[in-house]
């Protein structure tokens, strides 16, 4: 076989692609259409084949469980090694602590049951607090806070607060001259009114009105228990209407204290941040021009 020359292996080539039906090598091969049949074909043979199962426990050992595959044994293997591991870096830690060693966050750490609890800090700001003070402006929360405020005069006067739960008890003082007028003392008789009437903060009238005067309102028992109600609910309202408006006034103040420490002035806090109150920055004194 004779050896094409050097300078002639571009022809060899071109000429070796001509006689297997492609004029360009870059060319895709051509494909027949028996190809596709024969993969068809091969594709089909595997559907009938013999489908292989692995190895289920024996009968006589099917007493210890299901047989353990290569699967299972690996999991277990890595599971048992990540423990070793563990306990090994526990072991080497142990005997290469140094008994005078400190840092400061054993001041905070408590050994509790075996278990080091480290205390927690005190919650400077409520997840709905930073929720309002993301996502709110502070113009916007102030409007929210007067409209609170408005809200809540307006109950007040309505309501008057004469018998709101959790309102200190006035106190009522009788002076007599003599312990035996002290002995003898009848509220009812002194305020002349009825025995009924008088542990009412308002609405209590005298003996003479009451024989004068025809009884305004409700007088049946069913609709004084349904006013009672009704009285109730208007109070919850209101107390929930002064929660929400004191929660508004102290996310104003921590959104305008944030805006306060944008300024480059030199501060110094002075106390910090809590739930109910901002931090409080003293600046430094700058005389304007």
């Amino acid at each position: 076989r004779a050896l094409p020359l050097p300078g002639c292996c571009g022809r060899f080539r071109e000429r070796r692609w001509q006689q297997r039906g492609r004029a360009d090598p870059a060319e895709p091969p051509l494909s027949y259409p028996g190809d596709a049949m024969a993969a068809a074909f091969k594709k089909a043979a595997k559907a009938g084949q013999r489908e292989h199962r692995e190895r289920g426990q024996p009968r006589f050992r099917r007493h210890l469980g299901l047989l353990e595959k290569k699967e299972d044994y690996k999991r277990r293997a890595n599971d048992y090694h990540k423990k070793q591991n563990v306990l090994r870096a526990l072991r080497k830690k142990a005997l290469e602590k140094n008994p005078d060693e400190f840092y400061f966050k054993m001041t905070r750490v408590q050994l509790q049951d075996g278990v080091h609890v480290i205390k927690q800090p005190k919650e400077e700001v409520t997840q709905e607090q930073l929720k309002v003070m993301r996502t709110q402006d502070l113009k916007y929360v102030e409007m929210k806070r007067v409209a609170e405020a408005k809200k809540i005069e307006r109950m007040k006067s309505e309501l008057h607060l004469l018998d709101a739960q959790g309102k200190q008890s006035n106190k009522h003082v009788f002076f007599f001259d003599t312990k035996k007028e002290v002995q003898e003392f009848d509220v009812a008789t002194h305020l002349n009114t009825f025995p009924e009437l008088v542990d009412r903060v308002y609405n209590r009238p005298t003996i003479e009105t009451l024989q004068k005067e025809t009884v305004k309102g409700a007088t049946q028992p069913a609709h004084l228990k349904k006013l009672a109600q009704q009285r109730k609910h208007q109070y919850s309202l209101l107390k929930q209407r002064i929660e929400r408006e004191k929660k508004m006034f102290v996310i104003t103040q921590k959104i305008q204290a944030r805006k306060d420490l944008l300024d480059k002035t030199y501060k110094v806090k002075v106390k910090k941040e809590t739930v109910n109150s901002p931090a409080v920055y003293k600046f430094k004194f700058q005389r304007k021009r």
